[in-house]
């Protein structure tokens, strides 16, 4: 294992010959700017001196792997951490931003980081060794569901769709090529018997794309897999007249039947403007994954806190709101770490 004296003292050796450079170029240029970076250096170092020295004492250092800083994977890591840092004396946790699920799944697997934030579909199919993942199967845990990655289906009330089976023959949306937007749109079409490239005229738009073609006459519906509610299709709403196209139980329980990662979810009539009636769809999840390694001690206390601390995540961003035990571990296809399982044999 790395020393962390040794570490210390490479990262101060460095600090130095920035600040000694900085500081020479400044004299001469007669730059503040160059001082206060000098500052910044200093800073990380004092930093990276707290890591180390909390390191030496026992406390674990963390690092959660979360998804672009335009994204919610970010900012909610950001809060998870936060309330981690804030209630447990045992652990310091760090986030990372990635290209999300499928690049931190294998971050995980690569021992880069130590917990992960992924949508519980492309999960399944890294523990299967399909996909993305075709081949090389990996290996990891599930700490908790974090919030629904809703299929949202838009129709602009004009259209006269009510219903799945009145997409056929309508101008849709089915996401980007390739996209999990994209899978779950044909895998609805065809349950309901509609073939996505002769019985609809499909386009593969991003939703902001689709939402413009909803409010200027262009598309018809557009499906979506977004967090509830999610701002673009309200701007929607306040726009042209929309439905939310329900899913009706026959498809709804083939759908759950083919595919385990799948949940029913309501979206409650008043989540947009002009919704006067519920919606009921598909759901996968936003989950927590880490690895066995991590131990059952400090995984139970991760969950504890996780839970005991909803509020506070989602006063940070709205979907913390969604941390609630009684799905934590909807749709799961993995195994549960046995720190958490414990945390959740005890509620």
């Amino acid at each position: 294992m790395r020393s962390i004296t040794r570490k210390r003292s490479r990262t101060w050796r460095l600090a130095a010959a920035v600040a000694a450079t900085a500081l020479a170029l400044a004299a001469c240029n007669g730059d503040d700017d160059v001082v206060d970076d000098v500052d910044d250096v200093v800073d990380d170092v004092v930093d990276d001196e707290d890591d180390d020295e909390a390191a030496a004492d026992g406390q674990a250092f963390l690092t959660l792997a979360t998804g672009s800083t335009g994204g919610t994977y970010f900012p909610l890591g950001g809060a998870m951490a936060g309330v981690w840092n804030d209630n447990l004396d045992a652990a310091r946790v760090n986030t990372q931003s990635s290209g999300a699920s499928v690049e931190n799944l294998r971050l995980l697997d690569g021992g880069e980081v130590d917990m992960i934030l992924a949508v519980n579909g492309v999960a399944d199919t890294a523990a299967a060794g399909t996909g993305e993942f075709d081949g090389t199967p990996l290996d990891f845990v599930t700490i908790a569901n974090i919030y629904g990655e809703v299929t949202q289906i838009v129709a602009t009330a004009d259209s006269g769709i009510t219903e799945i089976a009145d997409l056929a023959g309508a101008r849709v949306a089915l996401g980007p090529p390739g996209s999990g937007t994209e899978v779950i749109a044909r895998t609805i079409l065809e349950t309901q018997g509609i073939d996505p490239d002769t019985d609809i005229t499909p386009f593969n738009d991003t939703f902001g794309e689709a939402a413009d073609g909803l409010r200027d006459g262009r598309l018809d519906a557009a499906f979506a897999i977004l967090a509830l509610p999610a701002g673009s299709i309200e701007e929607v709403a306040t726009s042209v007249d929309i439905t939310l196209v329900s899913i009706p139980d026959d498809l709804m329980s083939t759908l759950l039947a083919d595919d385990p990662t799948l949940s029913e979810l309501t979206i409650e009539a008043g989540t947009y403007s002009g919704q006067d009636n519920d919606a009921v769809t598909v759901t996968n999840w936003a989950t927590l994954y880490t690895t066995a390694d991590l131990s059952d001690d400090l995984v139970y206390e991760l969950t504890r806190v996780l839970f005991e601390e909803t509020e506070s995540i989602a006063n940070a961003v709205a979907v913390g709101n969604q941390i609630q035990l009684d799905t934590a571990l909807d749709g799961n296809t993995i195994d549960v770490h046995p720190g958490a399982q414990r945390f959740y044999d005890e509620q």
